[in-house]
């Protein structure tokens, strides 16, 4: 089977083909440019130096969240319209799963995954796995304030039940910003993967879509899954209840 994934769900534009299970190709973007710009160049390129066109890919897979609004929906639909111009099946895959994947079988024992993506307005995407392949969810994707976030962390039955010795290891960008508050909130028991498991890669977007490839379907079934309303849906709606609000107040 070769498969062609796409991310775009955070500050990197990301391609890979996987073919007969080997990863084909990889690659990533860092730059200036939005992903909309860079990401059919990296397909073509993925493409041209697997030595594979479209039409040789049986399956096409795109991180449809949580993460940036616009990202998401600029791989979303550009996988959209792969899949439905070559007639294949597309898949939609989880960014903190994808995460997770990426140290799953990594010899971490017991230790409890946390991949938490920062959110802006000092909230955090993030869910609870244990290691496998795939990852065995603990705790359903959530967007929360960091210490809401921990609280059902540590009150979900599955973390309960490894005991507080286990450790609950971080990963992803939202480390950077909230690594000196989960030290306070965890003390010891909190552990920070190192950088580089900390990137979503590409390649695991494919495992996963491998994993996951029972599931597909057609270009129709494959939407952006948020966890929250776009800020613009947000401002509006707390615009409209203020004006509410103001309307129902006694002269």
């Amino acid at each position: 089977m070769n498969i062609l994934a796409v991310d775009t769900s955070g500050p990197v534009a990301s391609v890979a083909i996987l073919s007969g299970g080997q990863i084909a190709y990889e690659g990533a973007a860092v730059n200036r440019l939005t992903h909309s710009v860079n990401l059919m160049p990296m397909v073509e390129e993925a493409l041209t130096r697997g030595g594979f066109s479209i039409e040789d890919m049986d399956l096409f897979a795109a991180v449809t969240g949580p993460g940036s609004f616009t990202g998401v929906r600029i791989g979303v639909s550009t996988v959209k319209g792969m899949a439905h111009g070559a007639g294949k099946p597309c898949l939609g895959i989880d960014a903190l799963e994808a995460l997770a994947t990426g140290v799953s079988g990594t010899g971490m024992g017991e230790a409890l995954l946390c991949p938490i993506q920062d959110a802006r307005a000092g909230q955090v995407y993030g869910a609870v796995f244990a290691t496998g392949m795939p990852p065995v969810r603990k705790l359903d994707n959530q967007a929360a304030k960091l210490e809401a976030f921990m609280e059902r962390v540590l009150a979900t039955k599955q973390v309960l039940a490894v005991g507080e010795k286990v450790p609950l290891c971080f990963l992803g960008d939202g480390v950077q910003t909230f690594r000196e508050e989960l030290k306070k909130l965890l003390g010891e028991r909190a552990c920070f993967l190192p950088a580089h498991l900390s990137f979503l890669r590409p390649a695991r977007v494919a495992a996963l879509a491998e994993a996951y490839a029972d599931q597909a379907g057609d270009y129709l079934t494959l939407q952006p899954k948020y966890l929250r309303a776009p800020q613009a849906e947000r401002e509006r709606e707390a615009k409209m209840k203020g004006t509410t609000e103001l309307k129902g107040t006694a002269p």
